[in-house]
């Protein structure tokens, strides 16, 4: 398959905006306030001068716990509300996943809220790096993909456990591919397209994913491909299949100095690859431990030396909101910049967010108080 030639700034130079909206409006949580997002920031920077061409952000509206909820659920007020907040700390892409299954089941209107969400992304000047498929999670059951509970809700990986392991169900996911390509396999608003988060855990999950990276490169377009992987290691079999955009997750790092030698092993390796290598997941220094308490936002402890090596990266997650993990949950895990009234957790992490565009600058409000809706997981950490 492909050698993946192409070289970091073509690949992440910012287009043309393709036109047309489809809205689709009234399918989930209405937003809790009217405030304006761009109060007291423009949300525009030069990109050219930018010290990270690459400034992103994993996105879920805020109570949405998995990848079906948030596209069966899709509620155009809260996305245009949220996307609203992400320009205004210079934030020039998005990490976003399909669902397979809410495809499944309304097709069309899941087209239309596709539609939506890409359009309202690129009027805020946002690329999205989007994920056909997840790895992460349980199987999808009806219970796991419904329930709304804060403390229980898990993601769920898609497909199912059931079509991943039997390649005579493959036509499935195969459809829901071609579905996608032939729409978006050109589309400027697309920064990359991701098959699949994180395969590698199980073997039938990594067998599946090359299957369907075959399809993929098959029906490739303009948009370079991509795999979520957890580490630098594994995009020398992804570059194998065809993958021309490279990724790494380090959400925590023990110590800084551990941090900065991660950051410089990104750099050698975009250097010896000749590709770009997204740390498309980061949270803050130091994992979070049970039974310690809470564990707040905390992203200025690691996007200065982000910022510092240039490193193109999106971070988890846009929205104030319980970890997507329950084993993170129980850890008292908080993640998120904004609230969803536009108040944002710590305005020490939104400026060295925006920092990373070369403008520190940015007011608002500041509470770090868990949301109301999310407090029974909060209560649940001292039963």
């Amino acid at each position: 398959m492909g050698n993946g030639h192409s070289t970091r700034r073509a690949v992440l130079g910012f287009g043309s905006v393709a036109a047309g909206i489809g809205i689709v409006g009234g399918f989930g949580q209405r937003p809790e306030s009217d405030a304006d997002c761009t109060s007291g920031d423009d949300g525009t920077t030069d990109e050219t001068n930018a010290p990270v061409d690459v400034r992103g952000a994993i996105y879920f509206p805020s109570r949405a716990f998995n990848t079906f909820q948030m596209w069966n659920g899709y509620d155009s007020d809260v996305i245009e509300r949220d996307l609203c907040y992400a320009s205004r700390i210079n934030l020039n892409a998005l990490r976003v996943w399909l669902s397979f299954e809410a495809w499944q089941r309304e097709p069309t209107r899941f087209g239309l809220r596709l539609e939506h969400f890409l359009t309202t992304a690129a009027d805020h000047g946002l690329r999205v790096l989007l994920g056909i498929f997840e790895g992460i999670g349980a199987n999808p059951s009806h219970h796991t993909l419904t329930n709304r509970d804060p403390v229980t809700a898990r993601p769920v990986f898609s497909p199912s456990r059931k079509i991943m392991e039997q390649s005579k169900r493959w036509h499935l996911p195969r459809e829901f591919i071609r579905w996608f390509m032939d729409r978006y396999r050109d589309d400027s608003r697309l920064l990359a397209i991701e098959l699949i988060n994180e395969p590698c855990w199980r073997p039938w999950k990594l067998q599946f994913a090359e299957g369907m990276f075959r399809t993929l490169w098959n029906q490739r377009g303009r948009v370079p491909l991509s795999v979520g992987s957890t580490n630098i290691e594994n995009n020398e079999q992804y570059r194998k299949w065809g993958s021309e955009v490279f990724q790494c997750h380090s959400n925590f790092g023990h110590t800084k100095k551990n941090y900065r030698n991660l950051l410089k092993r990104i750099n050698a390796a975009e250097r010896r690859f000749g590709r770009p290598i997204w740390l498309s997941e980061w949270q803050c220094l130091k994992p979070p431990r049970r039974g310690q308490g809470t564990h707040p936002p905390n992203y200025s402890s690691l996007a200065p030396l982000i910022r510092r090596a240039g490193v193109g990266n999106f971070f988890w997650s846009l929205m104030v909101k319980p970890a997507y993990q329950v084993y993170r949950r129980r850890q008292g895990l908080l993640s998120g910049i904004f609230h969803e009234d536009g108040a944002v957790w710590s305005l020490d992490d939104a400026r060295a967010i925006k920092a990373m565009s070369g403008d520190p600058s940015f007011s608002g409000e500041e509470r770090q108080e868990w949301p109301e809706w999310a407090k029974p997981v909060e209560r649940s950490l001292t039963d």
